[in-house]
């Protein structure tokens, strides 16, 4: 009986040339990084320099008008009784925020810890906190805009005080915005095991998993770290 040596043939595959080289390069720079991760973290980047310019520009203006510049503790005073309350309203707006930062730090770690119960209520307690930011912005918006604040003429002093204040909080509020929709939808996906069970996401199709909600914590904190920016800028400055 003859034997048969069965022979395995190796396949060289060639090193990749051109374009291809350059993308090996960075599959390899990024190996074992999530994509998702990978691009979140260039989004933050990108938009951090979108922020960058319109602090900048503000302060250029703050710094080249001649027109007394409004003080922060009038425009943003808030009356309680018969006393006018300096920043109390930002105060609570940035504690809130920044609360939320701390719940959202929370439920990355319990995520990663399969604890769905506490990961999903603290995304949900996050959610409520973005929200309540953004219904105390719109009060305040629509406090400005009943004391006469417009992007073009502002009562207080220099009339391009309106213009960079509505521009960069409504940026800001903006991006607030979407991370609590995204905040919402994520508390729902956590309590409905979708991250244990492998279910397919609504927008890639592909297998859930709790580094999402660390991509999203990625985001929020960002926006928390803007809005310390902001409030400097604008509120103490």
């Amino acid at each position: 009986m003859e034997e048969a040596n069965s022979t395995v043939e190796k396949v060289v595959v060639p090193p990749p040339q051109g374009v291809w080289k350059e993308w090996a390069s960075d599959q390899k720079a990024f190996k074992g990084v999530p994509w998702g991760k990978a691009m979140m973290w260039i989004f933050l980047v990108s938009d951090t320099f979108v922020f960058s310019i319109f602090l900048i520009s503000y302060m250029t203006v703050r710094f080249s008008t001649k027109v007394e510049w409004p003080n922060a503790s009038e425009v943003f005073g808030l009356h309680v009784g018969h006393y006018n309350v300096p920043l109390l309203l930002i105060a609570i707006m940035t504690f809130i925020l920044i609360t939320s930062s701390g719940t959202m730090a929370l439920a990355v770690k319990y995520g990663y810890e399969k604890n769905k119960k506490m990961c999903g209520w603290l995304v949900l307690a996050t959610a409520i906190g973005g929200l309540t930011f953004v219904g105390m912005q719109v009060f305040e918006w629509s406090k400005l805009i009943h004391e006469g604040v417009r992007p073009w003429e502002n009562p207080f002093g220099a009339a391009q005080f309106g213009s960079f204040f509505f521009m960069i909080t409504g940026f800001h509020g903006f991006h607030v915005s979407i991370g609590v929709i995204f905040l919402f939808i994520y508390a729902y996906k956590v309590f409905a095991g979708h991250y244990e069970s492998g279910k397919k996401g609504w927008f890639t199709k592909l297998k859930g998993d709790y580094v999402e909600i660390e991509i999203l914590g990625l985001y929020w904190h960002f926006v928390d770290l803007v809005w310390v920016f902001i409030f400097a800028f604008f509120y103490l400055w």
